[in-house]
């Protein structure tokens, strides 16, 4: 299968095979044409309920890489804002090839299709399409277009259905042999076996069942999951799939009476190659700072570099504006600054930049001003990072300082919001280190040709990170004026080339950050995760009840949030309680992160206290995000081993039970573990219960036969357990044979 090239496609011929019978609407042959300026070109549901589906029938078996959908000359309250796609060998079985949703805007969209199975290509000759929900909440769904792309080439596709059909067949004989391991039908297991030469699952897990389920030995299932797990990774797929937890932990510096004060709106950056944290500025709740520091995390040692870099010919004290770091060259580069409004004078609206030499401490002044050359006016609450391989630091968006008078603070999170001038944004930058020349990719009206320019606006307070595999910005949330944004779209450094992943609107505010801005977000680019730490969110008439901490990971591979972490707590007394076991909420703070060692590092902020207006932080914390460990699993095989060895020994022999309950599997409990002590305690009540109570799903038999069926029966289940931590490509099917009956 590897020799097919199915990178290209040809577009399938297909015919409109019927309609849902839930919907009599008429479908026109135009279908099969683009033709965006005619409304009634196109397929229409009765209602706006599932189940609707259009099935499309391909006149050949055919390889379907890719589905286009066209549009209405405009925008219309019958796209498909989520709709399935499935396919199969018939339009009685198919499987799910995509879930998704179309922009609602005029331009064709076109998805790629799973087209896969265990890595063989699989070929379909019906594709149905099921819409979800529509654009307007009460309307119809309608489909203007389709068109399918893929390979329908017999040379290609015979091979590929052959194999599906083998696979398939394969597929119900492991079922049913699955079926009669578990039921004991023993002869007949044997028989299929023999005759069809197919293997339920991996030696290794065939010898897990004969120690288990036929002998019954539980001592020899610990020392088999000892000896055959441990040395391997056979754990690693299991342990991926899991959800992290998160892990603060307060630092606590070697020595304490040096450290930075407390602060808000200051800058961070990492070298993770020499574990070194850079923390430069920011504002003490009465002034900017212009002091440097870094800290060694193995030493758990903060240096201060120096205490006035202006006095030294660096930068001059400031805060909101943004630094990021060369890691190969040693240096660190910082841009923008906020500057109250009786102190902005022409003079001093220049944009300066300036670069830190690492190695010989020093200073330089690139240029007193960036808007000279090309680059950005003086600006903040902007974002900046660099392509360290191409030496080209990106800016993108904040807010532009002008003359004209304002009596409110501007800087987001601190004591005024917004100015009553209409704010200036900027756009996206990039400058070029070794050239030292600046470049305008765009600015806030004028994007990219082919980019929608009404999804994709300039923004304070944003997050944008750069992956250098992907040679894309990821940029996310943000504030416009009095609008909190939480778009996510990228940004091809290359091509130039926008592409949104979402348009943050209402529906989807559960399943992603809330909008706001001074979230802190960072990139892992090896595992492909961004994470953001929530800051301040979008109610600023209610900002102290809006504070509040979550943690969310973004995995780009499957496009999918997950929130990890929530605390909703906004007392203060309920804070101060947990100030040694997590960060209290807060905005304006730093976070920075180690993607060789995954550790996270917080430090600052302002709590957001209203009776404290002026009160900023001086905590530190580091964060892990942790997934369960080869030796926890380990252990958690074990426990689950004897808890069944317990509960089988207490259908014969009660005292023989309780003085295992109290010996054996006492020890391997983690009494500090709430919930494994909560679990251990109801084991007890195993022992008195009734002798056909069923609350444990174990039952008093009264022959000899059915006392070894019941065995069979709790040794299977147990058996089930253990393998759904082995990689799928070892185990039996994960389906029942008894679940495809259908009534």
């Amino acid at each position: 299968m590897a020799a097919f090239q199915l990178e290209k496609g040809n577009r399938l011929a297909y015919s409109i095979h019927k309609c849902s019978s839930f919907s009599s609407s008429y479908v026109p042959e135009n279908i099969q044409e683009d033709k965006s300026s005619d409304q009634s070109s196109r397929w229409s549901s009765d209602t706006n309920n599932p189940p609707q589906y259009l099935t499309l029938k391909l006149q050949h078996f055919a390889i379907v890489l890719s589905i286009t959908f066209g549009k209405y000359e405009k925008t219309h309250v019958c796209n498909l804002k989520k709709f399935k796609v499935f396919g199969g060998v018939t339009d009685e079985n198919m499987i799910e090839l995509l879930d998704s949703g179309l922009k609602n805007d005029s331009s064709p969209e076109t998805f790629q299709l799973r087209h896969t199975v265990r890595d063989h290509p699989v070929p379909f000759r019906f594709i149905k399409i099921m819409p979800l929900q529509s654009w307007g909440p009460s309307f119809n769904f309608s489909i203007w277009f389709v068109e399918l792309c893929g390979i329908d080439d017999w040379d290609v596709v015979k091979p590929c259905l052959d194999w599906y059909n083998a696979y398939k067949e394969r597929e119900v004989v492991r079922l049913c042999l699955k079926h009669f391991r578990q039921h004991n039908y023993n002869e007949a297991f044997e028989a299929l076996q023999r005759h069809t030469e197919i293997q339920l699952e991996d030696p290794l897990l065939s010898k897990l069942h004969e120690i288990l389920v036929n002998k019954g030995d539980y001592e020899g299932t610990e020392d088999f999951m000892e000896h055959s797990v441990s040395p391997g990774n056979l754990f690693s797929h299991y342990i991926k799939q899991q959800e992290y937890k998160p892990v603060w932990q307060p630092i606590q510096p070697a020595d304490s009476e040096s450290q930075p004060g407390m602060r808000g709106g200051h800058q961070m950056c990492m070298d993770p190659f020499t574990e070194t944290i850079y923390l430069f500025g920011g504002w003490d709740g009465n002034q900017d700072l212009s002091d440097l520091w870094t800290y060694h995390v193995p030493s758990r040692k903060w240096t201060l570099i120096s205490k006035d870099t202006e006095a030294e010919g660096g930068p001059s004290a400031r805060s909101c504006h943004k630094v990021c770091l060369d890691p190969e060259q040693r240096q660190i580069f910082t841009l923008g600054r906020y500057l109250d409004t009786h102190y902005r004078t022409p003079e001093n609206l220049k944009s300066d930049f300036y670069m830190y030499d690492i190695e010989n401490n020093r200073w330089t002044l690139i240029t007193e001003d960036t808007g000279s050359m090309g680059g950005p006016q003086l600006i903040f609450d902007h974002q900046m990072c660099m392509d360290v391989e191409r030496r080209t630091i990106y800016v993108f968006g904040g807010r532009v300082l002008t003359p004209q008078c304002s009596m409110v603070d501007e800087r987001p999170g601190f004591i005024g919001l917004v100015g009553p001038v209409e704010p200036i944004f900027s756009g996206l930058f990039s400058y070029h280190v070794p050239t030292n020349t600046w470049k305008k990719l765009c600015d806030d009206s004028c994007w990219p040709e082919g980019a929608p320019c009404t999804a994709i606006r300039s923004r304070v307070g944003h997050s944008m990170l750069f992956h250098p595999s992907y040679r894309q910005l990821f940029i996310f949330a943000g504030q416009r004026s009095k609008e909190y944004l939480n778009d996510f779209f990228t940004y091809n450094v290359d091509t130039h080339e926008v592409n949104i992943i979402s348009e943050g609107t209402k529906k989807e505010a559960s399943n992603i950050p809330a909008a706001g801005f001074t979230q802190r977000a960072t990139i892992d680019p090896e595992l492909n995760e961004i994470y953001v730490l929530s800051g301040l969110s979008k109610d600023k008439e209610k900002r102290d009840d809006n504070v509040q901490n979550s943690f969310w990971v973004y995995y780009i591979h499957q496009n999918k949030w997950s929130c990890i972490y929530r605390n909703e707590n906004t007392g203060e007394s309920y804070w101060n309680k947990m100030q040694h076991l997590e960060p209290c909420p807060r905005f304006a703070h730093q976070l920075v992160y180690d993607h060789v060692n995954k550790i996270h590092y917080l430090f600052g902020g302002n709590p957001g206290r209203a009776c404290l207006p002026k009160l900023r932080l001086d905590d530190f914390w580091k964060l892990q995000l942790c997934r369960p460990t080869h030796s926890q699993l380990l252990q958690k095989c074990k426990l689950l081993i004897r808890k069944h060895r317990f509960k089988e020994l207490a259908l014969k022999n009660s005292m023989a039970a309780l003085h295992y309950l109290q010996t054996t599997l006492s020890e391997i409990i983690d009494h500090t573990d709430e919930e494994q002590t909560r679990e251990f305690q109801l084991l007890t009540s195993v022992l008195f219960r009734e002798q056909d109570d069923s609350t444990f799903g174990y039952k008093k038999c009264v022959t000899e036969e059915e006392d070894q069926l019941e065995c069979h029966r709790r040794r299977s289940q147990l058996f089930d357990q253990l393998v759904a931590f082995f990689p799928e490509n070892m185990t039996q099917p994960r389906g029942n044979l008894i679940d495809l009956i259908q009534l």
